[in-house]
């Protein structure tokens, strides 16, 4: 696992031999990355990306090199994660990591305009977790969210959120969602 492009391409991530962690494909992220760069309205630097379900934070990291503002990972196990974010010493200032259960998140002290998670496949974690995501503040109205689900999972879609679209890699199934307004319960 690497970050494919930006200041820190190339570099080697850290990618535990687990089963409790299962990082997006390099080639998927690739496919993701390039689809966001054709839809966002302004520059890397413009944005903040929240990363749920961090696992070992490659997804966050990778918009970090990229340019993002900052980017911000919530995991409730956050070592794989950590041994990343160690990887980069001069970005501190740009990185929040939360050792945090995503279903009992604290109010925000920031918004974010893009949002990247891939919970557990296969558990109904996505659409409590985008509930409380919109409770407690975390998104921006407009935000880009894109959801990793298992391609055969059907993800019941909080009335806060618009579909864009939705896209398969391999065993992965990755919908668009748009936040539209606060919390829906």
């Amino acid at each position: 696992m690497r970050i494919i492009a930006g200041n820190y391409r190339g570099k080697k991530l850290f990618s535990p031999e687990s089963d409790k962690v299962r990082p997006t494909a390099d080639r998927a992220r690739e496919a993701l990355f390039n689809i966001l760069h054709s839809s966002l309205e302004k520059d890397w630097s413009a944005y903040k990306l929240l990363d749920v379900f961090a696992g070992t934070g490659a997804f966050a990291l990778e918009a970090l090199s990229r340019g993002a503002a900052a980017v911000a990972l919530i995991d409730k196990d956050t070592r794989s994660l950590e041994k990343n974010v160690a990887l980069f010493p001069k970005e501190k200032e740009r990185i929040s990591v939360y050792r945090q259960n995503v279903l009992s998140l604290p109010p925000s002290a920031g918004r974010y305009d893009l949002l990247f998670m891939d919970a557990p496949y296969n558990q109904g974690l996505s659409e409590p977790a985008l509930r409380e995501l919109a409770a407690k503040g975390w998104l921006k109205p407009g935000a880009l969210c894109l959801v990793e689900v298992e391609k055969n999972e059907q993800l019941h879609i909080p009335a806060c959120y618009e579909w864009q679209e939705e896209r398969i890699y391999g065993l992965a199934k990755v919908i668009f969602l748009k936040y539209v307004s606060g919390p829906q319960q």
